[in-house]
């Protein structure tokens, strides 16, 4: 593995490279101000890091899911935040691997150069959560166009992003022979489309991290919008659900890094009672233990992406990847933040903003107890609980 890594290291330092020109102090004030880190994610942009996975006939580098996991990691592990940027990463997936040819160079291109964003995905509703198969927004086709109607919540960056990935239901539930069909995806042009039928509302939260609620009022799409078969939406979004666990488990290791490299020097030099505290076995080993976490987790994340970019199944190893990463990118938070004592909760330490940051990883973008069972039921072969 310590070769995997090596092999990356070209990535990683052209990525330290351009996070070092933006330092702790312009993420601390973009937190602040609760306000988006427009440059950076600029600059991103334009180093081609956000088209990683764009195919270079599009204009992107047509890297892997290892390399665009490598990218997020090292964002977070220099004190960013990916939560900006991320879904650029994973939406566009869905629309290379099941859009046609005409949609890929309508959008590629310009979303690899940076004329348009992709951050936003419209799939979770208030009623449904993370039961996806009865949502409730609707999509019927009226000649030329699909009219959509009804609901989502939890909708990031739609205020940054020119483009959304929206799941609708074309079918109704009790239409269809199982649960899954009879939904489809679109591409939802965001410039015509607020005010024109589709409302956003804010949803102010304990991070810095834009999300919102949708309405969809009578909202007409073009019926060249629709990505793949219609019917065969869930289908096509488990795909980029995949990528995205596995790229949310990089954002969780370059965290728990962040911490574990925070901490470790802080109680190298903090003294208390004539030594240094890290002398004391009571803060070494949950340091040490979270550390152990992060580097499993990590073999995980490459393991996942390994089978994505082989296009292999690897459901399970996703979710896997993005338990294994959340939880000790979470144990490493709480090591720094208790061994910091009063200075984590300063702001001037990062300690506390990332600390808020990581703790989101336990809910979303799926919650711990849903990666139990999944893998209860489809790993052990265990009775299906809900």
């Amino acid at each position: 593995m310590l070769k995997a890594s090596e092999s990356f290291r070209d990535i990683r330092d052209a990525v330290r490279d351009l996070c070092a020109q933006y330092p702790a102090a312009y993420f601390r004030e973009i937190d602040r101000e609760r306000s988006y880190p427009e440059a950076f994610v600029d600059a991103l942009t334009r180093a081609g890091w956000l088209a990683a996975l764009i195919p270079q006939e599009y204009g992107g580098s047509g890297l892997g899911l290892t390399e665009a996991s490598v990218i997020l990691e090292e964002i977070n592990r220099c004190g960013g935040n990916s939560g900006a940027c991320h879904g650029q990463m994973y939406n566009m997936g869905t629309l290379l691997r099941h859009g046609s040819d005409a949609q890929k160079q309508a959008y590629l291109p310009r979303i690899a150069s940076g004329e348009l964003r992709l951050q936003s995905m419209a799939v979770t509703e208030p009623s449904t959560g993370t039961d996806t198969t009865r949502i409730k927004t609707v999509a019927v086709k009226q000649g030329d166009r699909y009219v959509v109607n009804g609901q989502k919540v939890w909708i990031s960056r739609v205020q940054h992003s020119d483009l959304m990935i929206l799941l609708a239901r074309t079918t109704p539930l009790a239409e269809v022979s199982r649960k899954s069909e009879g939904m489809s995806i679109f591409i939802v042009d965001l410039r015509d489309a607020i005010g024109q039928g589709m409302t956003v509302q804010p949803i102010p939260n304990m991070v810095n991290h834009e999300t919102n609620e949708l309405f969809f009022d009578n909202l007409e799409i073009p019926v060249e919008n629709l990505i793949g078969e219609e019917g065969k939406g869930f289908r096509y979004i488990l795909d980029g659900l995949n990528a995205e666990r596995a790229l949310i488990a990089a954002e969780c290791i370059g965290d728990g890094y962040w911490f574990i490299d925070k901490v470790s020097s802080y109680v190298k030099e903090r003294v208390v009672f004539d030594r240094p505290i890290g002398q004391n076995q009571g803060v070494q080993f949950p340091i040490a233990e979270a550390y152990i976490e992060v580097e499993a987790a990590s073999l995980m994340r490459y393991e996942a992406c390994r089978l994505f970019d082989a296009h292999q199944p690897c459901g399970a190893q996703a979710n896997m990847a993005k338990y294994l990463a959340a939880k000790a990118s979470w144990e490493a938070a709480n090591a720094c933040l208790q061994f910091h004592g009063g200075f984590g909760f300063a702001c001037d330490y990062d300690v506390e903003r990332k600390f808020r940051e990581t703790r989101l990883y336990q809910v979303a973008p799926i919650s711990t107890n849903l990666i139990l069972s999944y893998v209860a039921e489809h790993v052990l072969g265990l009775p299906r609980s809900f």
